[in-house]
């Protein structure tokens, strides 16, 4: 990855509100979670909130889809797992370390319950 590209994606991450939101996107995997369950947790203004999603979409580190009137977001894993190995890239001074961690988490699909 590119140290530019890095840089982006790290002064996207430096504001509390779009730390939070990133996490709260990683946490909730693959699938994501809509806009409006995004401002029903966070309580932000939906200009604020669509001005801190827009900061992480131009870092690249989330992606959204529309389904309907839904907009769901989603972190790219891709490009944080990009900008981990950036930073952890030639640690240790040579010296062996554990090895790379990389977080790619799979689309789960609910399990109906039958009614008794």
């Amino acid at each position: 990855m590119e140290s530019k590209k890095t840089i982006a994606a790290l002064k996207a991450l430096a504001h509390p509100d779009r730390l939070q939101l990133f996490r709260l996107l990683v946490q909730a995997g693959a699938e994501g979670v809509t806009v409006g369950a995004i401002q029903a947790r966070t309580g932000h203004a939906g200009a604020t909130l669509s001005n801190h999603l827009n900061a992480l979409r131009r870092a690249g580190l989330i992606r959204d889809r529309r389904d309907g009137r839904n907009i769901w977001c989603r972190a790219d894993y891709t490009r944080m797992n990009s900008v981990i190995a950036y930073l952890t890239e030639n640690c240790c001074g040579g010296a062996e370390c554990a090895p790379a961690a990389a977080c790619s988490p799979t689309t789960t699909t609910a399990k109906r319950r039958s009614r008794p």
